[in-house]
């Protein structure tokens, strides 16, 4: 079997598959022998039926026809692996002729191949990873979530304001448009946050501000408010809630003291050493665990924005196509439903389906960035690699299922496979990292934040003033 490839516009091609003269008589042998044994001619045995029998009975055109069907379903797949191709859409074939004994046969397909394309430059990428092991200010952080876990209240002086980020006990009366009371909003004493999302932004604005002893008299529309945890089944029930709240007492959390006591009687360390040496420990592990695959998609978002060209619809089509093939499949090894998935994750399948969409454009464009990047640096994937694929498949003939896949035109899907992670590794390996302490960093952006929202309520101040 002989290949050629012709490109052609829109990243299609078209191979010329030609076969020899010898293989295409063997197989119009074979055909007839075939054709003999599993009809039966009157007047001879079976499998004995001459050629002129056969093409009587079933027409002259009938072995050439199904020779021709043979070789074309059979040739395709192994001229798409020989000529290293990736397709992304299925072949077009146009009417091919029928063989003729004694003469080579040629055919030929088109096929939509993934884009050969280039990154805006070669160089390895800038990435910022967190440190690797444990700092100093990460053990504390952590130390004082625990610490926080077991945090007390204690009523704060009688002259402290609610704010933003207090804790309230708070005396709720709720009643919808009709005065009913809405037992789900009303309390007697019931602990508050606020910002935490349990009750509208509304409801918190009226009760920041307000010291021990004061009310405060409003009502919330429940449309505005279908977010607030407490407030979300009431949809339907009633348009508007009618509150009266009176601010029994302004709480502040109390930590308890980091002593070697506290330590062991309440964690069951040794001691507050000993504690930090575990912690210290249980983070090193956390990050050996994610930091490869913190790297790797560091990576790969930053080789995506090197690539300037858009993604094909065909490419990107093929990575959507395979990520719900994964998704899917996943499900059904958990026993679970694609209604209780997004139940769980309180999302609409339109939303799935505008998440996957997404998920497969980043996908394909970091796909399509990988192979500019082997192409580039000349990285190629052996038959070895491919063979060894197969055997850690677990099959019990790795070398037979290699066969079936190279027949089926499938096996480009391997090396395709086999030639990003290669590129992936070596961007990897290539990569100039800045490592940071994550702890120390979101202790920055939290300063950033308080001062950004001092900044504001400023400003807030000012402009109130001025309208005064």
């Amino acid at each position: 079997m002989e290949t050629k490839v012709e490109a052609l516009q829109d990243n299609k091609v078209k191979v010329t598959v030609t076969v020899d003269a010898k293989e295409v008589d063997n197989r119009i042998k074979k055909a007839y022998k075939d054709f003999a044994n599993k009809y039966n001619f009157p007047g001879f045995r079976k499998g004995k039926a001459p050629r002129p029998i056969i093409d009587n009975a079933l027409g002259a055109e009938a072995v050439p026809a199904s020779v021709t069907d043979d070789i074309v379903n059979g040739c395709y797949p192994l001229a798409i692996d020989s000529c290293d191709l990736y397709p992304v859409g299925e072949p077009e074939f146009g009417e091919p002729a029928l063989v003729e004994g004694g003469k080579p046969y040629e055919f030929s397909f088109e096929v939509e191949c993934k884009p050969t394309c280039e990154l805006s430059d070669y160089e390895p990428v800038e990435v910022k990873l967190p440190a690797e092991g444990a700092s100093e200010a990460e053990i504390d952080q952590q130390i004082e979530a625990l610490r926080d876990y077991y945090h007390e209240f204690e009523n704060a002086n009688a002259n402290t304001k609610v704010k933003a980020d207090s804790y309230a006990d708070l005396k709720i009366a709720a009643t919808d448009e009709n005065g009913e009371d809405v037992s789900a909003l009303s309390s007697e004493s019931r602990m508050c946050l606020m910002g935490s999302g349990m009750f509208p932004a509304a409801f918190d604005e009226q009760v920041i501000g307000l010291k021990k002893g004061q009310t405060a008299s409003f009502s919330v529309n429940v449309e505005d408010a279908k977010d607030a945890t407490l407030m979300a089944s009431l949809e339907g029930k009633t348009k508007t809630v009618n509150f009266e709240v009176e601010v029994l007492a302004v709480k502040k959390q109390v930590l308890p003291e980091l002593t070697d006591e506290w330590v062991k009687d309440t964690l069951g360390f040794d001691d507050v050493a000993d504690l930090r040496e575990r912690v210290a420990d249980s983070i090193k592990e956390q990050k050996e665990d994610v930091l490869p695959r913190m790297k790797e998609n560091a990576c790969l978002i930053e080789l995506a924005k090197r690539l300037d060209v858009e993604v094909p619809a065909a490419v990107q089509e093929q990575t959507e196509a395979k990520l719900l093939q994964d998704f899917f499949s996943q499900l059904q090894n958990q026993g679970a439903s694609f209604d209780m998935y997004l139940q769980q994750n309180g999302i609409t399948a339109d939303q799935f389906k505008a998440d996957v969409k997404q998920q497969a454009a980043d996908t394909a464009k970091q796909d399509m960035a990988l192979d500019a990047w082997a192409a580039h640096f000349e990285l190629k994937v052996t038959d070895e690699e491919v063979l060894e694929e197969f055997e850690k498949s677990g099959a019990k003939d790795p070398k037979a299922l290699l066969k079936e896949w190279r027949e089926g035109g499938r096996l480009y899907l391997v090396r395709e496979a086999l030639l990003r992670t290669h590129a992936v590794l070596d961007v990897m390996e290539k990569a100039k990292v800045t490592e940071y302490d994550p702890a120390e960093e979101a202790e920055e952006e939290k300063k950033a934040a308080k001062k950004s929202s001092k900044k504001a309520a400023k400003k807030e101040e000012a402009a109130a003033d001025a309208e005064a």
